[in-house]
């Protein structure tokens, strides 16, 4: 061994590799602030570091240092001696508020932490990881508790608002008189597509347990005469016919095979002159996005065929299926929609 070999190199700092090893102090951080609710304390007015140790029950010897751990991630400004919620914060993390993401933020805690300590053995083994439902479950098993299954949906529908919003502008609805959301839930996309566009009819497809759930958050809404649930299982049952049909988060679910026959039962449910929309965190065609990877590997941890894919192969597949003219672009900075047309 020559001496290089064996001496420790300066020339290159350790801290982005001891700064990755730490990343989860930050999320749950983040986590237990949620839990706390020290973003609802503080939705009234500013408080001093005291005050709201009070209100949300922080013992003195570590509330300094976490509360100006928020601040330094970006979720607390403090003044003087005084504290507030960011715009970010104030936005998604108060309760009771509409972006409310406290309820998905509960359950990713809850259920990720233990799925990715198993990361290791599934590299092993391949097989999906699920935690013992008993215990807490896998998001995947959220089904199986109404409660949770709506506390998650809520968390939710602030990510459906802003791509609704998104999906609302980046097509020419003019051009359609209906669509079905694949996968709707609860509804909430649909619901943001047919208020900005009223002249669209719009239905909810998804499986027959999600349908009180629909009928609740649409009924709220204001909109229960304006969407429509349909039931139904993806493989065996006809989609309804409309001129538009989206598939958001739906592909990444499926292998490549499973996800080409989708789509060619889509093609048949679009009628001639319509559009098939698809979007995802489809990795980039290069697999440099370490966003996006994680997000696939993620799908392949929890599902024994799921996983991101990219935006070529969304393409091929699409072709294969029959749609034509295919464009595509980028959404909310951390997907990827894909138009084809029929």
């Amino acid at each position: 061994m020559t001496t290089t070999d064996s001496v420790a190199r300066t020339d290159v700092s350790p801290g982005p590799l001891i700064k990755l090893a730490i990343a989860d102090c930050a999320a749950k951080v983040l986590h237990s602030a949620v839990r706390l609710d020290v973003f609802t304390a503080l939705a009234q007015q500013p408080a001093t570091g005291a005050e709201l140790a009070r209100r949300a029950g922080l013992h003195p010897r570590l509330a300094a240092d976490f509360l100006d751990a928020l601040v330094g991630l970006g979720l607390l400004d403090r003044q003087h001696e005084h504290y507030r919620n960011t715009p970010l914060a104030d936005a998604y993390l108060v309760r009771d508020r509409d972006g409310y993401l406290g309820g998905f933020l509960d359950l990713t805690n809850e259920t990720l932490y233990g799925t990715w300590s198993r990361l290791t053995e599934a590299l092993r083994s391949g097989e999906a990881q699920h935690l013992d439902p008993d215990k807490g479950g896998f998001v995947g098993d959220k089904h199986k508790d109404p409660a949770k299954m709506k506390r998650f949906l809520s968390g939710l529908d602030a990510f459906s608002n802003r791509m609704g919003a998104e999906l609302a502008n980046a097509v020419d609805w003019s051009r359609y008189r209906s669509f079905v959301d694949l996968g709707g839930a609860r509804g909430n996309l649909a619901a943001v597509l047919a208020t900005t566009h009223p002249h669209l009819d719009a239905v909810c497809f998804d499986l027959p347990r999600t349908r009180p759930l629909f009928d609740e958050h649409v009924a709220r809404l204001g909109l229960a005469e304006r969407i429509r649930f349909v039931d139904g299982d993806f493989f065996a049952d006809p989609i309804p016919s409309a001129d538009v049909v989206v598939l958001g988060h739906i592909l990444h679910g499926f292998d490549a095979e499973r996800s080409r026959e989708l789509l060619r039962r889509v093609h048949r449910a679009v009628r001639p002159g319509g559009a098939v929309l698809v979007y995802d965190r489809m990795i980039d065609d290069a697999r440099r996005d370490p966003d996006r990877l994680l997000s696939s590997l993620h799908m392949r941890l929890v599902s024994p065929t799921g996983g991101e894919y990219r935006l070529a192969d969304c393409r091929d597949w699409l072709r294969a299926a029959g749609f034509t003219d295919l464009t595509d672009q980028p959404l909310l900075t951390t997907h990827t929609l894909v138009v084809g047309r029929r």
